[in-house]
């Protein structure tokens, strides 16, 4: 059996004690997101591109949706470290952790959101 190699844009998704990791983006809040390095799996680009872009460690466990219209993929991520390392290009201040129904005014694919109302507690 061969990993699937990660195509178009790669949206991980973090959750944690209830609330979803976002970082800024220009018109607001948005997911983690980048595009695969060759050969890259969608769960290696989600763990990367967080670790990248806000120093936590991440687990890639599962692909959401094979695509969500734009040739992306959404991945559940596991939160493997409880503060971020100085390593990210954002600092944790910049970074926002929000329930599902702080996320209602934010752009979404179906497959998070469709996550989001069967796997986050209300607050």
């Amino acid at each position: 059996m061969t990993a699937e190699r990660a195509e178009g844009v790669v949206r991980a998704v973090v959750v944690h004690d209830g609330r979803l990791l976002l970082i800024p983006e220009k018109d607001g809040w948005g997911l983690p997101s980048g595009t695969p390095q060759p050969a890259e799996t969608p769960q290696a680009t989600a763990a990367r591109v967080v670790y990248e872009l806000t120093g936590y460690l991440v687990d890639g466990t599962e692909a959401l949706d094979p695509g969500d219209g734009d040739g992306g993929t959404a991945v559940l991520c596991r939160l493997l470290t409880d503060s971020p390392s100085d390593g990210g290009r954002l600092t944790p201040d910049h970074l926002r952790w929000s329930t599902a129904e702080e996320t209602t005014d934010i752009s979404l694919p179906a497959p998070v959101r469709h996550y989001l109302q069967g796997h986050t507690p209300p607050i």
